[in-house]
């Protein structure tokens, strides 16, 4: 397992390259739609995502990192966790479900990244374009090789990819402050109805962009092997430090970009489906906003890809193993390895060459899945599982519930109304 003095330590290094793992998983196209999605609805539903998102993060994540951690097979997988929790055939559709709340976001971090980079030669660099199949191949393969080549090369890329991101969004949320204004102030008007209303249409987007449940189960694994039965403590402290990290730079960014646009500007945004630092950069009054957009777009569809792979990777391979199981049959571990690995690239390679807009896809059919799978599962879980029943009567708990349960059916009413 480990050694007791890697047990004692209050914090490592580990620790803290697992918390610019989870920072860099949750930080991608999320927090560049965040602003846009929550300053549009005015100044009181921001301040109240800026006081429960930090909180809904924690809670929620820990919850599931608990049920993983719950298994009595130790480094089992929440695929493998779910069928000894819950059964084969609900172990089976909660897998499928895990499955389809990740991939899509594979898929628009794919296309996110190929343009992302193509724009960046095109308009920065002043080159030709490259050919797009030849261009998204590459950058897929090069994601790919580093995540394939092990957790300690992957970590170390992450490491070097989120420091400048991190920078980055503070550097960019402190730039535009001589360009604060109040117009969100003088048109803040508190009407429950409407809060709520309006708060309520957001969480989702808040649910994705704070969202790293695809690397949770890989990260609980992790604590698992290096710590031993200290695995549930450390693996909450250092969810916990992220937790906090993730509300300093997000929201100070959020705030910084809201406060730097009126309402309108963020409308027109919305209804032009863009991120917010393409929009900034669309407005053409900073040659550093036009020059450092891309470079963060793409540190943080990077680092989030990465995250979201290995969550995506897990959930087909459950899928796989299951229904071979299911017909009596086995397939070695390399072979499964290679088709997943060629699925995953000629599925990302298409979607990056068709360039599809699956926004929508992710607002109205990831979103939710998350929810159910990040919020409202693993807290089911503690008052079903009797293993999970020195979790029950915590505040966190029904907390959780709610903002999962409200997200999900949020996406309901969104369709249907």
């Amino acid at each position: 397992m480990t050694s007791n003095n890697h047990a004692s330590q209050a914090w490592s290094r580990h620790d803290f390259l697992w918390v610019l793992s989870l920072f860099g998983t949750a930080i991608g196209a999320g927090i560049l739609f965040l602003p846009i999605n929550a300053g549009v609805g005015g100044l009181w539903p921001l301040l109240i995502i800026a006081v429960i998102c930090g909180p809904m993060t924690y809670y929620a994540h820990r919850g599931l990192s608990r049920f993983i951690l719950s298994s009595s097979r130790p480094g089992s997988s929440i695929t493998e966790v779910v069928d000894e929790r819950f059964g084969k055939a609900a172990g089976m559709l909660i897998t499928v479900l895990y499955f389809f709340s990740i991939y899509p976001i594979v898929l628009i971090y794919a296309v996110g990244i190929t343009n992302t980079v193509q724009s960046f030669i095109v308009n920065q660099m002043g080159l030709a374009s490259p050919p797009r199949a030849l261009l998204s191949a590459v950058l897929i393969a090069a994601f790919m090789l580093c995540i394939l080549s092990g957790e300690k090369i992957m970590l170390k890329v992450t490491e070097w990819i989120v420091y400048p991101l991190l920078l980055s969004l503070l550097f960019i949320s402190i730039y535009l402050i001589p360009q604060w204004n109040l117009s969100i102030f003088r048109e803040a008007h508190f009407i429950f109805t409407d809060v709520s209303l309006t708060l309520w249409m957001i969480l989702p987007v808040v649910v994705f962009a704070f969202n790293h449940g695809p690397i949770i189960s890989y990260f609980s694994m992790a604590q698992q092997r290096h710590y031993g039965d200290k695995a549930e403590k450390k693996a909450s402290q250092i969810l916990r430090g992220n937790a906090a990290c993730m509300w300093v730079f997000v929201m100070f960014f959020v705030f910084s970009c809201v406060l730097s646009l009126t309402p309108e500007d963020m409308a027109q945004a919305k209804a032009q489906n863009i991120s917010i630092l393409s929009y900034l950069a669309n407005m053409g009054d900073s040659a550093f906003i036009i020059y450092f957009a891309p470079l963060i777009a793409f540190t943080a569809i990077t680092s989030s890809f990465f995250g979201h792979y290995l969550g995506a990777v897990e959930g087909l391979k459950g899928i796989v193993d299951k229904s071979l199981a299911a017909r009596g049959k086995s397939i070695s571990s390399k072979k499964i390895n290679i088709i997943m690995s060629a699925f995953m690239f000629l599925t990302c390679w298409l979607a990056a060459i068709k360039n599809p807009s699956i926004l929508g896809l992710i607002e109205t059919i990831s979103g939710p899945i998350i929810a159910l799978i990040l919020f409202v599962m693993p807290m089911c879980a503690v008052y079903i599982i009797a293993d999970l029943r020195r979790y029950r009567g915590q505040w966190s708990n029904i907390f959780v519930l709610v903002i999962g349960t409200a997200t999900v059916l949020s996406a309901f009413y969104a369709i249907f109304s």
